[in-house]
């Protein structure tokens, strides 16, 4: 094994998103077996020479969240334990990162435990993307190289060539976020305030801003059930706006979201591979993939090399 080259793994999170990571690096993905016992253990085996090399571990801990970052676990172990020099794990999509803090008595804070876990099982760094909140970054005493998909989402919507576009927040929390995306497409921002009845119904109760007859960007970090975004979309629309169309980062679609965007006034959901996407039939789903992007930091990580270029739109690897 030629030790100049990173080693990619891949759980069974998200492989066709490990294979295209390798891909574009021009590897091929490292042969590892990771199974189930009949009781549902997961088994893992590393079926090449890893003592001494740069191992990169893909696993985004999507649903299943559990049985993928018990998953992703085994892997650091089982890697440390075969001797490899540096674990990195790649992370596209973050779980438990919306449970960051203490809202309210006697809840942990579970990102935190993810953080205390994956170095426990030994990982040396972590490359993750769009997290849900970034003081988790905080959460790790070891390197976290945080990526976004912010300048890949860009790019596709610099192909559609929107006209009179403004960038609207579904919530509060995520200003900071319109705000980015505001600056790249040089437009406004407006925001909508709502209220959360429970886990999965939204109420969206006001709109501060001027959407009337403007093509509508909605933006966040994260959609799981998708109730945000289908109550701002039905806000704006009644507001006179006349496209409306959703980028998210990472879209963890539920049944329930697959019904929700289906009877919505969304014209289009942009989203990224960082998970597995499924096909709808009646809404039009764009998934860009994120593979070249993860690829090149890799590539710089191995190499010991700066990555805030890749925050950048122009610096983006163009394959």
């Amino acid at each position: 094994m030629d030790r100049q080259t990173p080693q990619i793994f891949s759980g069974t999170a998200n492989k066709p998103l490990a294979e295209s990571i390798a891909k574009s690096l021009g590897l091929k993905l490292g042969d590892a077996t990771v199974t189930a016992f009949p009781d549902g253990e997961t088994f893992v085996k590393f079926n090449e020479n890893i003592r001494g090399g740069d191992v990169f571990i893909v696993q985004p801990t999507c649903p299943p969240a559990n049985h993928h970052l018990m998953e992703l676990l085994i892997m650091i172990d089982a890697a440390r334990r075969a001797s490899a020099s540096r674990i990195t794990a790649v992370m596209p999509f973050y779980g438990y990162a919306r449970q960051d803090r203490k809202d309210q008595p006697r809840v942990p804070i579970t990102a935190k435990l993810v953080a205390n876990l994956l170095t426990a099982a030994g990982a040396n760094r972590v490359l993750t993307m769009d997290l849900h909140a970034q003081q988790i970054q905080g959460f790790f005493d070891i390197p976290v190289d945080h990526l976004y998909a912010a300048p890949v989402i860009y790019r596709y919507l610099a192909e559609q060539k929107l006209k009179n576009t403004i960038v609207v927040s579904p919530d509060i929390g995520g200003m900071k976020m319109a705000a980015a995306y505001a600056k790249m497409l040089n437009t406004n921002i407006a925001i909508v305030a709502k209220r959360r009845v429970n886990a999965t119904d939204i109420e969206a109760q006001y709109l501060v801003g001027e959407v009337e007859g403007k093509d509508v960007l909605l933006v966040d970090d994260i959609t799981e059930t998708a109730g945000t975004l289908c109550a701002a979309s039905k806000l704006v629309k009644e507001h006179g706006a006349k496209h409306v169309i959703a980028g998210v980062s990472h879209a963890i679609l539920s049944e329930l979201a697959i019904e929700r965007l289906r009877k919505s006034n969304l014209d289009e959901l942009i989203t990224t591979n960082s998970t597995p996407q499924p096909k709808i039939e009646g809404f039009k789903l764009t998934v860009l993939c994120v593979a070249d992007i993860l690829a090149e930091a890799i590539k710089r990580v191995h190499n010991n090399e700066s990555i805030t270029s890749l925050f950048e739109i122009d610096n983006l690897p163009k394959h």
